[in-house]
């Protein structure tokens, strides 16, 4: 009885509210974006998409309580058993599953269809959390890094067989845990450094992305000369005098001169022993200039529409405002025209009449801008940061190292649906096919988030114990 009294006391009462909050926004908003006036309460029909998610959000409900239920001992235990059946569902849909819209993600029950990629984010973040908190391992030791990361991309791979590039993508979150648990920041580093690379690569010239790595490599080694006085403006000086003349000048030019100053700078370094600098200086320059030619050549080899997607991030003026830029247009148009208290519940023109595509999926935050304006999605951007924010705090306040690493997997999860979806509505990330939790139609992700929040607000009651 004292230890039943005990976890009501340490329940996260914030969490829980926020996952009722958004819960109850979701299905509203769904109910709005497929409103039907002959047929108001079409959600009492399983047939009919909002009847489907009625389902499956009592579904999710009684999850949530079994999650909550459940010791939490039991997952740590059966963690990599989980992650086992998860593997095998990703390869048993390739073979039975349904195929919709050219992606064979689903398994198909009758009017209810299952997505095993979202039980595997699931079955991911406890098989990570499990092997981090093991005694023996350390993220510091690339054996154990490396099967850290396999446990991350196997399920990535069986995910892009579907092929489901969103869900796959959303495995890179786990990167988030990783540095939790003591992965060196010099890595993020590194790959956010060939990120842009790669990004400015479709956007410019490989030529002038590569120059662009050689300045700034001049002046990353300008930084650690013990007179950097006076090489970093003169680093600064010189990059930023041949960028404005680049394209004006034959290119090899700049490539020759710049490099013989980076020999020098080079030289300085290797004088005052900076050796681990050169090391890594040089292997990024030469990472950055073969990846800047290779991201150019690899766009090409995609297929129109594989390209448009690119295209609508990242070159929307090549875009047809009639084709692969319509979803883009129609979803920000209507965010604007919901203005600051938006049109009303049920009032949305755009979303009343179909106008944005998708809005029950990818752009269901589309409906909310028009619908209830900047209130309402300030009010649902500030939930989610919240719940983001108790999840940290839980993963902070743990004094297990499973719950610490699974209250960050399911943060990193959870941030990256949200900043990628909002991202893709705003223009600002790709269009990737990533649904927002509890809001976007799709029982399954509706579920397993469900489950995964029920799971972290269970863990955080023992934190004392």
């Amino acid at each position: 009885m004292a230890n039943t009294s005990l976890g009501r006391q340490n329940i996260d009462w914030i969490a829980l509210t926020v996952y009722i909050c958004l819960l109850v926004i979701g299905w509203l908003m769904l109910y709005a974006v497929t409103y039907d006036a002959e047929a108001p309460r079409s959600y009492l029909n399983f047939s009919t998409e909002i009847g489907k998610q009625t389902l499956w959000m009592i579904i999710s409900l009684v999850l949530f309580s079994l999650a909550f239920v459940i010791d939490w001992k039991f997952w740590s235990t059966f963690s990599f058993l989980i992650y086992a059946i998860c593997m095998v569902l990703l390869l048993l849909v390739l073979v039975f599953g349904t195929e919709i819209k050219g992606s064979k993600s689903w398994f198909q029950f009758g009017v209810v269809s299952f997505q095993p990629s979202e039980l595997a984010k699931f079955g991911t973040a406890l098989a990570v959390a499990s092997y981090l908190s093991l005694s023996s391992s350390n993220i510091k030791i690339l054996k154990h890094l490396g099967v850290t990361i396999g446990l991350i991309l196997l399920p990535m791979f069986l995910i892009l067989l579907q092929p489901d590039a969103g869900s796959a993508a959303v495995m890179f979150s786990f990167f988030i845990v990783l540095y939790r648990a003591g992965l060196s920041p010099a890595y993020y580093i590194i790959a956010f450094g060939l990120l842009t690379v790669i990004i400015l690569s479709l956007i410019y010239s490989g030529a002038l992305v590569s120059y662009l790595a050689l300045c700034a490599l001049c002046v990353v080694f300008s930084l650690r000369l013990e007179n950097n006085r006076v090489w970093i403006p003169l680093s600064i000086l010189l990059a930023t005098f041949s960028l404005i003349f680049f394209n004006r000048v034959p290119s090899l030019y700049f490539f020759a001169g710049m490099t013989v100053y980076l020999m020098v700078l080079a030289y300085h370094n290797y004088a005052e022993r900076n050796p681990r600098l050169l090391a890594l200086g040089l292997t990024s320059l030469g990472l950055a200039t073969m990846m800047s030619f290779a991201s150019s050549f690899s766009f090409n080899m995609l297929k129109p529409h594989q390209q448009d997607r690119i295209n609508v991030w990242l070159n929307p003026d090549k875009c047809d405002p009639r084709g692969s830029l319509y979803n883009l247009i129609q979803a920000k148009t209507a965010i604007g025209s919901g203005g600051f208290g938006g049109k009303g519940y049920l009032r949305g023109n755009m979303t009343q009449n179909n106008f944005i595509p998708e809005q029950a999926t990818d752009f269901i935050f589309a409906a909310i801008g028009e619908e209830q304006g900047f209130v309402g999605i300030f009010g649902v951007v500030l939930l989610f940061l919240i719940l983001l924010i108790r999840l940290t705090v839980i993963g902070e306040r743990a004094k297990n190292n499973f719950i610490r690493y699974y209250a960050y997997s399911i943060a990193g999860i959870l941030f990256f649906h949200f900043f990628i979806n909002i991202g893709m509505t705003m223009g600002i990330m790709p269009v990737i096919g990533i649904p927002l939790p509890f809001l976007s139609r799709g029982g399954s992700s509706l579920a397993i988030f469900s489950m995964m929040i029920a799971l972290a607000i269970k863990m955080d009651t023992a934190r004392n114990r």
